[in-house]
């Protein structure tokens, strides 16, 4: 087997090749073992040539300019090789390889640092907000609803929901490229409106913490709410490159209920995910991502919720009350931490079970499960998507009171001002469960 051209690659470039690529590469071997030998260099030859890769490839920074120029180069000498979306904010690019085409990049890319596949990447109100001491919190004699603000949802799209009319001002469509707002999934229409729905199709009843907070869409999941790292890299692009264009609207806030199986790097900003929403953040974009559904085992935070930087949210079940805290816990579902990298996390939580926000008809999730259905107009779901949104509505509150506050004054702020579980494990239970009014305090 080590005689193998595509073995001998990986076995010279190991240094440079994350291990689920590795991995994916000598799987491709596994038909061997029924093929008869005088077929396998045939077989070999065929794949090399056929089969497609789709890869991240990150350069050293000083020199991503150049070797971008080489791979270019190099992509149009191999049928079925293309080039595919240029991040040069973090040195990366994404592009369609077959493995003849990956064996010449590395060796003449020379400054390659690491090439990563394209992984896989997915989706992870009544009592919840007021749970969230989020509800009518006056400041200088003004109710903060999130007017002004803008909330990002990085999702499979936001249906124009009645209770989102006009305030959806920008969308766009990294699946399929279509210009006007949908959500042929309906998880990114339930998360807009745990963060900013305004109840008027309840009578005020199923609001969230910002009912007047404005919201971009940007699609990056499919229909069965499934996308790739690419897809979120470039929305969280998009969102940066937005805020360039646009100086007087800016994007405010992200929020993201997505991610993936955190991989082992050498260090956290070895992650392609991580190294965007840390571009993002850099730029004055203060992100809230879910912290993942793989509870109650240890270190289970997904990506890109394992960022030192970003604001990493858990799901509280309030067992749907009020007025007591005393028999709230940590949703059993929710991820916990450290981190791979053993960085405590998450760093809050917020309400996840039993969340009823908004239904977007005809939708994936609609049509799957129709019991889920509240009244005409409403959805109930449970997860840290849920409990990430309405964090992000809360900072959209906190945004509204102090424009000038920067992402990490407003994390330390949430942080500072949670209610806390004495005595409690901070990778389970974070610094404790939001409490809205504490933190424009």
């Amino acid at each position: 087997m080590f005689g193998y051209s595509m073995v001998q690659m990986v076995r010279a470039y190991a240094d440079k090749l994350e291990k689920p690529l590795r991995d994916e590469i000598l799987n491709g071997y596994r038909p061997f073992k029924w093929t008869p030998c005088f077929l396998h260099r045939v077989y070999e030859g065929y794949v090399k040539k056929r089969k497609k890769l789709s890869l991240i490839v990150e350069f050293e920074d000083d020199y991503y300019e150049a070797d971008c120029i080489k791979l270019h180069e190099v992509l149009e000498r191999h049928h079925a090789c293309k080039f595919k979306h240029d991040f040069s904010r973090i040195s990366c690019c994404s592009a369609q390889v077959t493995p003849a085409g990956l064996e010449d990049i590395l060796a003449n890319c020379n400054h390659i640092k690491k090439v990563y596949v394209d992984k896989e990447v997915h989706a992870l109100l009544d009592v919840a907000v007021e749970a969230a001491h989020a509800k009518n919190i006056v400041r200088n004699n003004k109710r903060l609803t999130g007017n002004g603000v803008t909330i990002a949802i990085i999702d499979t799209g936001i249906h124009p929901h009645q209770d989102l009319e006009g305030r959806i001002v920008d969308f766009v469509d990294f699946i399929n490229e279509r210009t006007a707002p949908y959500d042929d999934n309906g998880h990114g229409t339930h998360c807009a409106g745990d963060a900013a729905g305004d109840g008027s199709a309840s009578q005020g009843k199923y609001q969230g913490p910002a009912p007047e907070a404005n919201l971009v869409g940007v699609k990056v999941l499919d229909k069965v709410g499934s996308g790739s790292l690419e897809t979120v890299m470039q929305g969280v692009e998009w969102c940066i490159r937005y805020n360039e264009e646009h100086p007087e609207s800016r994007i405010d806030i992200i929020s993201m209920s997505l991610g993936s199986t955190a991989q082992a790097f050498s260090s956290e900003n070895e992650d392609p995910m991580v190294k965007i929403v840390e571009a993002a953040w850099k730029e004055g974009i203060i992100i809230c991502v879910a912290a993942g559904n793989e509870g109650p085992e240890a270190k289970t935070i997904a990506s890109p919720g394992l960022s030192d930087q970003v604001i990493t949210v858990g799901a509280l079940d309030d067992k749907d009350s009020v007025d007591t805290r005393e028999d709230d816990d940590v949703a059993s579902f929710s991820s916990r931490g450290p981190t791979i990298y053993d960085v405590t996390k998450p760093d809050i939580l917020a309400p996840g079970v039993n969340i009823i926000s908004l239904r977007a008809p005809g939708s994936y999730l609609d049509k799957a499960q129709k019991n889920a259905r509240v009244d005409n107009d409403y959805f109930v779901l449970s997860g840290t998507s849920m409990a990430t949104p309405l964090c992000a509505g809360v900072v959209a509150l906190m945004k509204q009171h102090n424009p000038e506050a920067t992402p990490y004054e407003i994390k330390q702020r949430l942080k500072q001002s949670a209610n806390i579980w004495r005595n409690k494990d901070p990778n389970v239970y974070g610094a404790g469960y939001i409490n809205g009014e504490n933190a424009i305090n």
